[in-house]
């Protein structure tokens, strides 16, 4: 797919004078564009090395208004880059909307590179450019344009570039053994790269190869590119609907209802059960960093249904420095100015750490679905969105266990009332309880979905009987630690 990339375009330097100015005059403008828009851009510049990608990045830098933009490039993985999922650092840097960011590496960068050097099989390698496809679909429906862009030089005209820099002792620097290195596979890197580029050209987010060998028309190529890319999405921009609140009604004999919340446990056995169990999670929870393994816990449930208590029981037993609890509240706006996963992508825990979630990514799901907050597009893919968010947490070793606790109507307006009656419990209850009560048959719909549609092997949900706070303690507990034992064998 390189050749027409190699067909010697060039562009004279009057012409080049001519034209630099439209152009730059025309990016500003789009650029205030985006200041008053509705999406983010990421900018990929990659291709081969040698091309001048970082040369045109500094050009782009020269033209725009630099404030607002980022650039951002990765080298050898951090210890706290490589205690997370891949993808981890690269949510991390996301722009909020109205704002560019420039990557000079990128999520393909280490997949390409693993299989010219055979460190993945063709399987592997393609398994994650169907990561990468998802990710970057995901990125253009929650409002990111996305501008791949890949510099190409032919594999003499990649020698010539190397030894020209070489011979000069002030550009000798920018040469390294590295580049040498895979010039020498020149050919393996162009088929692989050939086929990533193919595979992941999709209509949401294209490639543009750019042929790299004369700067002036390399530059006024790639920058037209950004600046066509930049005015259709400013055109076509249309302002996101707001959601309907979905009232659907649960079935008569659903995953919930057949729960029997009459399970309960005395206080005697509470007690034994409870300081047996969190010693074993005691010892389990310190084993998970020899492991090279992490925790991620989620509860959800009902208003009152108790995960605050559970989960007090939970870190009683661990080692404050290895755990954190995030309790999940509406997003701020700088969660609101990102994709929505962003805010769960950013806090993953580290390896042999724990997160627990007092409610979670399932709020987009859940709350914003029956409230109205999300559209039903958006809740809709979020389904699939999250499986592949747990499938990474899953596949690089993060243990995952997701945890609903039911509790009836009758107990939750029990609690409700005790709430408002005692005094050091009241600031437990609040409008927005009573609201969300009223609408409990749509949320009960909207969990069994929930369950149906995202109780994976590799993040089950374990559906826990409510109405007796001791018996959902210990069986969250127990399950807990059961899949600790199992995981860390």
């Amino acid at each position: 797919m390189f050749e027409t990339a190699e067909v010697g375009n060039k562009t004279e330097k009057a012409e080049y004078k001519r034209q630099e100015p439209k152009l730059r005059t025309a990016l500003l403008e789009a650029q205030r564009g985006l200041a008053g828009s509705d999406f983010s851009v990421v900018l990929l510049i990659g291709g081969v090395e040698g091309a001048g990608k970082t040369e045109f990045a500094n050009q782009l830098l020269e033209w725009l208004d630099a404030r607002g933009i980022a650039v951002h490039a990765w080298g050898e993985p951090t210890d706290e880059e490589r205690e997370r999922p891949f993808f981890w650092k690269f949510w991390r840097v996301l722009p909020a909307k109205r704002k560019a960011a420039f990557l000079m590496t990128s999520w393909y960068s280490e997949p390409i590179i693993d299989r010219v050097f055979k460190a993945a099989s063709p399987a592997q390698f393609d398994q994650r450019l169907d990561q990468v496809i998802g990710f970057e679909s995901m990125l253009a429906k929650e409002g990111v344009l996305l501008i791949k862009l890949w510099f190409h030089l032919s594999k003499a005209e990649q020698k010539r570039r190397f030894s020209e820099l070489e011979k000069d002792p002030d550009t000798r620097w920018r040469v390294t053994k590295q580049d040498w290195k895979f010039h020498r596979r020149y050919d393996r890197f162009r088929k692989v790269c050939g086929h990533a580029l193919m595979k992941t050209s999709t209509g949401e987010a294209p490639w543009y190869v750019v042929e790299a060998a004369d700067r002036r028309y390399r530059n006024l190529t790639a920058g037209r590119l950004i600046l066509d890319a930049l005015q259709r999405k400013l055109k076509d921009q249309t302002a996101r609907s707001p959601g309907s609140p979905d009232r659907s009604r649960p079935k008569p004999n659903n995953v919930i209802r057949r729960l029997d919340l009459r399970r309960s446990l005395d206080a005697a056995k509470f007690e034994r059960r409870l300081e047996k169990l969190q010693g074993r999670l005691g010892a389990l929870t310190r084993k998970l960093h020899k492991a090279g393994r992490s925790l991620t816990l989620v509860l959800e449930g009902p208003d009152a249904a108790g995960k605050g208590g559970a989960i007090r029981r939970l870190t009683g037993a661990m080692d404050a420095r290895l755990y954190r609890v995030n309790s999940v509240a509406a997003p701020t706006d700088e969660e609101k100015a990102r994709p929505y996963l962003w805010r769960f992508w950013r806090d993953l825990p580290r390896v042999g750490r724990v997160t627990i979630y007092d409610r979670s990514w399932y709020g987009r799901v859940l709350v914003e679905r029956v409230e109205g907050f999300a559209g039903q597009e958006q809740w809709q893919r979020a389904y699939s969105e999250i499986n592949s968010f747990e499938s990474q947490l899953a596949e690089f070793g993060t243990i995952v266990l997701k945890f609903w606790i039911a509790i009836s109507a009758a107990e939750q307006l029990r609690r409700f009332q005790d709430r408002q009656k005692t005094p050091y419990k009241q600031y437990k209850i609040t409008d927005e309880d009573w609201r969300n009560r009223a609408q409990w048959g749509a949320y009960e719909a909207a969990a069994c979905e929930m369950v149906e549609r995202t109780s994976t092997e590799y993040a089950p949900w374990i559906l826990v009987e409510g109405n007796d706070k001791r018996w959902a303690r210990i069986q969250l507990l127990q399950s807990v630690t059961d899949a600790l034992e199992r995981s860390l064998r």
